[in-house]
């Protein structure tokens, strides 16, 4: 007679939220004002008005777009700020920054509509494997979110965790 197989870790009541759920399939693009810049050194803003009017935006329809400068020259703070105007209309998502702060917006984004009391008083695990890659920060944002609500939090596979923190019995 063969001894029966118990999956412990079904019966553990762990629930695991995995971050690769909240990961936004669109494009990722960077729109570099370097392009803009008049002998790669400064912005004239009568040229860069006419730029705005003439480009074709809807190429960044439902697109991920971080915005930056990659030329050392002194951009104005409103040119960004034209520049999302004709963005955000058609693109899923404007950031200032790099394409590792547009993939941290975006996963700020996707935990703000998590509802913490879903987990009120759960043994989380937050998955640490993933075949997608989820920034440092929204690991942070899920701890901050979740702390206050969850009895325990962990960190990595349901059979391997690594605990990272418990309630305490008086709370």
């Amino acid at each position: 007679m063969e001894a029966e197989i118990i999956n412990r870790v079904a019966g553990s009541g762990l629930v695991t939220l995995d971050l690769e759920d909240y990961y936004h399939p669109g494009e990722r693009v960077v729109y570099d004002l370097k392009d803009n810049l008049y002998m790669g050194l400064i912005l004239k803003e009568k040229d860069f008005r006419a730029f705005l009017k003439e480009h074709d935006w809807s190429q960044y329809a439902g697109k991920n777009v971080a915005i930056t400068c990659t030329e050392d020259a002194i951009v104005p703070t409103w040119a960004y700020m034209l520049l999302t105007l004709q963005l955000q209309p058609v693109a899923h998502t404007v950031v200032f920054g790099t394409l590792a702060d547009l993939e941290e917006k975006l996963y700020y984004d996707a935990i703000a509509i998590i509802q913490p009391e879903d987990y009120r008083d759960a043994r989380v695990v937050v998955k640490g494997c993933s075949k997608v890659p989820v920034p440092t920060a929204a690991y942070v944002e899920i701890t901050r979110v979740l702390r206050p609500v969850v009895q325990s939090l962990l960190f990595g596979e349901p059979c391997s965790t690594v605990p990272l923190y418990k309630r305490p019995k008086s709370q």
